[in-house]
């Protein structure tokens, strides 16, 4: 990955569950994790600063994180960033429904924090290879 510090966005209305995952991310010295308690702080966050991944809870009070999802996806600004969603969410039709929105990947909880990690740095990775190539491509 780029030396440029990686920005995640932690959105889950469960401030025990944004510290697991902040403190999962620990291990990934090139992160720096910003937590929203709801979709409206997300959005808020996502349209006035720059990120590389959000991670996104379903269930969450006024707009769901599927909302949420759907709103990330459909903006021209936004949609590029990838969106893991971490839920407790099991069913076959919470997961189908977050793929068709465009969630990159879609974890359940209670979540290993070494599986998260892995899955962080891959999708970071990804997009970092994307962009690069994007600026090549643009260089050209």
């Amino acid at each position: 990955m780029s030396t440029r510090q990686k920005r995640v966005l932690v959105v889950d209305d469960s401030e025990t569950l944004r510290r697991l995952v902040s403190l999962s991310l620990r291990f990934l010295e090139e992160c720096e994790v910003v937590e929203a308690s709801n979709a409206y702080e997300a959005l808020r966050l996502l349209k006035e600063q720059s990120f590389d991944l959000a991670i996104v809870d379903i269930y969450m009070p006024e707009i769901s994180g599927l909302q949420l999802l759907g709103i990330i996806k459909s903006d021209p600004n936004l949609r590029s960033i990838p969106v893991i969603i971490l839920t407790t969410a099991r069913g076959e039709e919470d997961r189908r429904r977050g793929m068709e929105l465009g969630a990159d990947r879609y974890l359940t909880k209670p979540f290993k924090p070494r599986a998260l990690v892995e899955v962080v740095r891959e999708l970071l990775e990804s997009k970092a290879s994307s962009e690069k190539e994007e600026k090549s491509e643009s260089d050209e």
